[in-house]
């Protein structure tokens, strides 16, 4: 199967006065093609710290990165992944069509392209009848929503999201679940990190989970949960495990 994004031995470690804390410790994992992966683990473990990395946001002190068969720092490879934060940052000011416009223009696209790109994609958030209100007007759902049609603007290969329905009531953590779903079924491979591991357990295929900047586990989630009740039971033994070897 083909490799997607591949980290190797990353290291990386920052500094707190005279002390220096190990955010990543030697992180090493693959996700191949059409795979949808969840990346787990408790606050501090080095989730967001990694997809900093993949994202080019930070360097490693070594090791290595690729996205796409490429180096993350390249710009080719940036121009074909889709990311969406765990706090969208968007222009207020904006509509949510103007917005979307304007990410489209960062990435070239026809203007006849991007009216049919941008129509499709408010349509598949259940956008479409919010798309000339200011985005100042927006509800937390809403924003994820118009945050990761944003990030489907580029019609990306590879989708990195961090934590897409924290934050979220349960009916808003539905639709982006069933947005998932739909990427998933297009083929589209998609990376993301989440605390809600009843919704990892439903749309992953794989997880890979970190603690202490370092991987304890990785592998499809049925053959990981095995004969445990759910992802949540096999999360907490893992980690005790982990707690145990430390």
């Amino acid at each position: 199967m083909e490799t997607i994004l591949e980290v190797t031995e990353l290291q990386l470690s920052f500094k707190h006065g005279k002390n220096e804390h190990k955010a990543l410790d030697g992180v090493s994992f693959k996700v191949g093609k059409g795979k949808t992966v969840g990346f787990i683990g408790p606050n501090g473990s080095g989730k967001t710290t990694t997809l900093h990395v993949l994202l080019g946001f930070i360097a490693p002190d070594s090791g290595t990165a690729t996205l796409l068969g490429e180096d993350t720092s390249s710009a080719s490879s940036r121009s074909r992944i889709g990311y969406l934060s765990e706090h969208p940052e968007c222009y207020k000011y904006m509509t949510g069509r103007e917005y979307l416009e304007l990410t489209a223009k960062l990435f070239r696209i026809s203007k006849a392209e991007r009216k049919e790109r941008i129509d499709k994609l408010l349509d598949e958030v259940e956008l479409s009848s919010h798309a000339h209100k200011r985005i100042a007007t927006y509800s937390r759902g809403m924003l994820q929503r118009i945050g990761l049609a944003q990030a489907l603007v580029n019609d990306p290969e590879l989708l990195i999201l961090d934590e897409p329905t924290n934050g979220l009531d349960p009916l808003g953590r539905l639709k982006i679940r069933k947005l998932i779903e739909q990427l998933k079924k297009q083929g589209k491979t998609i990376f993301f990190s989440s605390h809600e591991l009843s919704e990892i357990e439903t749309v992953c295929d794989e997880i890979i989970m970190i603690a202490n900047g370092r991987i304890i586990q990785q592998g499809p989630v049925a053959e990981l949960i095995g004969d445990k009740p759910n992802l949540e039971h096999y999360f907490l033994e893992a980690l005790q495990t982990e707690k145990e070897r430390a």
